[in-house]
């Protein structure tokens, strides 16, 4: 099971962080067909999988949850059809849930502005820390994104730098001055201080010299979110709405702002509208002598 997935996830693009949901939630649904008595693959039909969906939302599984869980069903059912074990496959005939429109959540321009400024001492986290914030909000980046950045991928004078997003796909996005101030203070002081960085290629490291891990890249930001004084469990992926929103909301082209997101289809963009359109509505309740 657990190299079908493995193998399954790369065949969709899925980064390493989605692959132990992958395993957990096959093993789930296989699990679940053993409690049922089904020990073959095609014993399935959609009113078995309407039944797991149910229980699953029984549960108290969210929706979303639910929606991912049948994303994984449906990798392995038409991995079984390939492999000739399923003459069809029986998820073809059930709907994906539908998933209420979330906004993604965002910092005002204020709030950006004391979060930047928070790690504001000289050493070399700190000038680490202060360039990684930069960079999540001067260039849109994915924490994976920004964590796996390498210093090749810097290209100062082109003031652009190179990541490598969803499926193994790079893209080239622009950073702003103080984005590079940012991280040339960081890799030519604070960076050059640090133990083993030389054997390093990559941007951001830890204190000990090792490539900066998801975990630690959500430390940095929630410890800058505190020293701000902004009261909200701020995340990395805060910096990335905030990044497109801010964007949009000082009339960016749609099609450029999915460019520099990495988005495959420019849907997952316009979410960014519906937040715009709330910051219009907002304005107009403020300002409107009627609003």
């Amino acid at each position: 099971m657990s190299d079908l997935l493995q193998a399954l996830a790369a065949e969709a693009g899925a980064a390493r962080s989605t692959l132990s949901s992958y395993r957990l939630q096959g093993r789930r649904f296989v699990e679940w067909m053993h409690e049922r008595g089904l020990r073959r693959w095609d014993e399935l039909d959609p009113a078995a999988l309407v039944e797991f969906l149910a229980e699953l939302r029984a549960a108290g599984l969210a929706e979303a949850t639910v929606a991912h869980h049948l994303v994984v069903v449906r990798l392995l059912l038409r991995h079984q059809v390939r492999e000739g074990r399923l003459a069809r496959d029986p998820s073809a005939a059930l709907d994906s849930p539908r998933l209420a429109r979330v906004l993604p959540k965002t910092l005002g321009g204020s709030e950006i502005e004391a979060l930047l400024a928070a790690p504001d001492g000289s050493r070399p986290t700190d000038l680490r820390d202060r360039a990684f914030l930069e960079l999540l909000y001067a260039c849109g980046a994915r924490v994976s994104e920004a964590c796996g950045l390498e210093l090749d991928g810097l290209a100062r004078e082109a003031g652009v730098v190179r990541v490598t997003g969803k499926g193994n796909k790079t893209r080239v996005v622009p950073l702003g001055r103080r984005a590079w101030r940012a991280l040339d203070e960081w890799i030519s002081v604070g960076r050059a201080a640090l133990p083993a960085a030389a054997r390093s290629g990559r941007v951001f490291l830890s204190a000990r010299g090792a490539p900066l891990s998801r975990v630690a890249a959500w430390r940095i930001v929630r410890a800058a979110a505190l020293r701000a004084g902004i009261g909200k469990s701020v995340s990395p992926h805060w910096l990335r709405h905030s990044f497109a929103t801010h964007l949009i909301e000082a009339g960016a082209d749609l099609r450029a702002v999915q460019e520099m997101l990495g988005h495959a289809s420019i849907r997952t963009t316009e979410v960014y509208t519906h937040l715009d359109s709330e910051h219009v509505r907002s304005l107009h309740r403020m300002y409107h002598p009627r609003g």
